[in-house]
């Protein structure tokens, strides 16, 4: 079976984000660690080349497949900050109405800076997805 690319490693959180082109998004960045961190009370790990994120959790599918993956995490990316929470986070539907300006996929949302966003319907988000996961791998 395949190995996962993104795997937690040493590299530096800091020297990552500090590599963030847009000064705005680079400042947003270290926003999202503090309220990452605070809120899930992991500290900020990195993830394969671009992802951060907090805390860890070993999940098994169906089909065998197994990995590690973060509780919760982001990335900035060029267009927009991809934030990785779980797609079945309790009141998940609800919480976006009241988030701010985004796009959703399954997995992933997505949003362009934090002042476009309800940084306080992103705190309940995060507590919600990381329940969610801890209550599917235990």
């Amino acid at each position: 079976m395949a190995q996962n690319k993104t795997t937690e490693n040493e590299l530096s959180v800091s020297d990552f984000l500090n590599q963030v082109e847009d000064e705005a998004k680079r400042k947003d960045s270290f926003e999202l660690v503090e309220i990452f961190s605070k809120t899930t009370g992991f500290e900020a790990k990195m993830w394969g080349a671009a992802i951060v994120g907090f805390g860890s959790y070993h999940y098994v599918y169906d089909s065998g497949r197994s990995g590690d993956a973060p509780l919760a995490g982001f990335s900035p990316r060029k267009d927009s900050f991809s934030l990785y929470l779980s797609s079945q986070l309790k009141d998940r539907e609800v919480l976006l109405q009241k988030f701010g300006k985004h796009k959703s996929a399954k997995a992933c949302i997505y949003i362009k800076k934090l002042s476009d966003i309800d940084v306080d319907i992103l705190k309940k988000m995060i507590v919600n997805s990381v329940e969610n996961i801890k209550s599917l791998y235990p």
